[in-house]
């Protein structure tokens, strides 16, 4: 039995019976399947460990191998280990001993609690009872961390040797209460591309038009404009596209009982017709378009 995440393993890809669009769908923070023991040393009850989880993500985009494209998802928990950070963003106060001299201390995400390892989940809730020892903050990189990466560079590299361009969709959920900067806005969907440095511009707005032609409200890269995997894997001018896609969780859970909304499978399906929409989108324009060349 795995010491992480039971039998079923840290993390599966979910592969079309054959890859017809240039999409790999990852949700790296939906996973729900706790350690034992890491639950028995941390401070928070089953229900408040939780709290930094993307509830169902993995579920709302459970439809993009029908699609044709492979869907990665992670069943270790993000508060256990966020791959969504660099691979070395370590908070030394939540360790027993010294840091390597190559790891990041000085991050933003590792002063605010959330580094790889994170120190908090939502609203400042410490994790931890005790300090970690070095060499388990480092074997978690190790056996964790590094195996998925590996996995999502394998999926990417395999969509753009096939298609001659990838497009990843990194799928993330955000608070109900999140507003715009200034004004009472809470958006259904954020769809970030790191201020265009991640995307071809096209396909953000392509992404917005779509998710406000099925009746939602959508914003680019504020507040969120995409994390270390956006940032890391989209590379436009090689025709690597990566979009960070933010959903409000209002939408489909219950945000203090974590259970789904009675809507939950319409927005399922309405995530289908926007992953339709996307790949079609994909199609029509092909590698040799402005997606491939911006």
């Amino acid at each position: 039995m795995d010491a992480v995440t039971g039998e079923i393993g840290l993390f599966e890809v979910r592969e079309p019976a054959s890859q017809t669009i240039p999409f790999v769908f990852n949700s790296p923070h939906s996973g729900r399947h706790y350690p034992a023991q890491f639950l028995s040393e941390s401070r928070l009850d089953e229900m408040g460990i939780r709290r930094s989880e993307d509830h169902y993500v993995d579920e709302l985009f459970a439809h993009a191998p029908n699609l044709g494209a492979p869907l990665l998802l992670a069943h270790f928990p993000r508060a256990y280990l966020d791959v969504n950070r660099e691979p070395y963003e370590l908070d030394p106060r939540m360790f027993d001993g010294a840091l390597p001299p190559y790891v990041n201390i000085g991050s933003m995400r590792v002063a605010g609690g959330l580094g790889t390892i994170p120190r908090i989940v939502a609203e400042n809730m410490e994790i931890y009872r005790r300090r970690l020892t070095v060499e388990e903050g480092l074997s978690r990189i190790e056996t964790i961390y590094k195996p998925y990466h590996a996995c999502l560079r394998r999926l990417i590299a395999r969509t753009h040797a096939t298609f001659g361009m990838s497009v990843l969709i990194d799928c993330h959920s955000m608070p109900g209460n999140i507003r715009l900067s200034g004004s009472d806005i809470r958006p259904d969907f954020i769809i970030g591309d790191r201020y265009g440095t991640s995307a071809a511009a096209e396909l953000s707005r392509a992404a917005m038009y779509f998710l406000e032609g099925l009746g939602f409200t959508a914003v680019r890269n504020k507040p969120y404009a995409g994390g270390f995997i956006t940032e890391h894997y989209g590379r436009p001018v090689r025709g690597l596209h990566a979009l960070q896609i933010e959903i409000n969780r209002a939408l489909y859970i219950d945000e203090v009982t974590l259970r789904k909304r009675p809507d939950f499978d319409d927005l399922a399906r309405a995530l289908t017709e926007f992953m339709g929409s996307m790949a079609d989108y994909a199609a029509e324009f092909g590698p040799d378009s402005a997606l491939a060349a911006e």
